[in-house]
């Protein structure tokens, strides 16, 4: 079985775990992680590989390696270990693993996800660990053999800024419909679900003030954060202010699994991202693709990727960004009608079977890698 190094600076973030999930469901390839630090608990039985286990001081040792971008402390990892290729998520990382694919004489495959094609050049400067991405993001487009897109709107992103259209794909991450399966009716509590880290991109105050305008007509209803991050403060000043903050509920990061709990109790999930003024916009959503295999129905902005996943008044609702009362008129449609709900639920779910279905997309992902690994021959 050919080994992939799954290459992430930050690995198992509580936040990204489709990265693990897509590894882990690969079927005729063995990954292996590399990164810098550890920022979670790597899937049982998988083998992890950081900088930070050779160093007696990690966050230093990671800190020389955003400087440098030397792939020796990599070579040094990897030992005799041989990968058939580089798999990186996130074109930061594939800037970074550029250096060691060509050591080993490798293909590298760069996956974006969102800010690393959206994200102006002026607010990557902002962020030491991106500068490099923001300087040798072309070298990055002339060498990599494939790059591959969460959205068809990451895809005309990239374009933009000048990837080769004949190397650059849309590939949907998918969904394990397998482990996912469609709640009962009687799982369904009066809960608005919102999960994301708690930064601008994410609209998070546009949806406490929707529920704030229709929360006298749902006593019932409650609205659950999940996440972190660093609007939290100023996002509970916010509830305050509405006068429900004992009907809005922050609990903060949870593991995925928790997650998923939460999704099958939820009416509906809500994802209402807007565009920053620094250009960051949302790559697609995978909390709204995980909802919407449990059947549950999702509002979300009309921005980034986010109509990729939701057929308006099919399967969802689409809104205009930054509109609290669309949103709220949205939000008040759904908790009325319990057919409706289950309508769209069920439409999301036909949806992601059609579309994002996980082992679909890993037949596909495998073949590609089967591709650039014969071209490079």
């Amino acid at each position: 079985m050919r080994q992939v190094a799954i290459f992430r600076h930050n690995l198992f973030k509580v936040s990204e775990p489709f990265i693990a999930q897509q590894a882990e469901a690969l079927q005729r390839y063995r990954p292996v992680y590399l990164g810098r630090l550890r920022f979670g608990t790597a899937p049982a039985g998988a083998e992890s590989l950081a900088i930070a286990d050779l160093a007696r001081r990690p966050l230093l040792a990671a800190g020389r390696q955003i400087v440098s971008a030397s792939p020796l402390p990599y070579l040094r990892l990897l030992g005799n270990r041989h990968p058939a290729l580089i798999h990186a998520h996130f074109g930061v990382e594939g800037v970074y693993a550029l250096p060691l694919a060509q050591r080993l004489g490798v293909p590298l495959v760069t996956s974006f996800h969102g800010f690393d094609a959206t994200l102006s050049t002026a607010g990557l400067l902002r962020n030491p660990g991106w500068i490099r991405y923001a300087l040798g993001r072309r070298g990055l487009a002339r060498r990599g053999q494939l790059f591959l897109c969460a959205s068809a709107f990451l895809r005309n992103k990239v374009l933009a800024l000048g990837f080769p259209p004949e190397r650059t794909r849309v590939h949907y991450m998918g969904v394990d419909l397998a482990t996912i399966t469609p709640r009962w009716p009687e799982e369904e509590e009066p809960i608005i679900l919102h999960v994301a880290r708690l930064e601008p991109v994410k609209g998070s105050a546009t949806l406490i003030r929707a529920f704030a305008l229709m929360a006298a007509a749902h006593p019932a209803a409650r609205l659950v954060i999940i996440g972190d991050g660093q609007l939290r403060g100023t996002l509970e000043q916010e509830a305050r202010a509405t006068g429900l903050r004992d009907r809005i509920d922050f609990i903060g990061a949870k593991p995925h699994p928790e997650v998923l709990g939460w999704m099958r109790r939820a009416a509906v999930l809500v994802i209402p991202s807007v565009r920053t003024g620094s250009g960051r916009e949302e790559g697609l959503g995978m909390v709204m693709l995980e909802a919407a295999a449990h059947g549950v129905p999702v509002i979300g902005s009309r921005v980034g990727g986010i109509p990729e996943g939701i057929d308006d008044g099919q399967t969802g609702y689409l809104v205009p960004e930054r509109d609290p009362a669309a949103l709220a008129a949205r939000l008040h449609s759904l908790l009325a009608d319990p057919a409706l709900r289950h309508r769209l639920g069920m439409a999301g779910r036909a949806k992601m079977e059609a579309q994002f279905d996980l082992t679909r997309q890993i037949a596909r992902l495998e073949t590609l890698y089967d591709s650039v690994i014969g071209e490079r021959g």
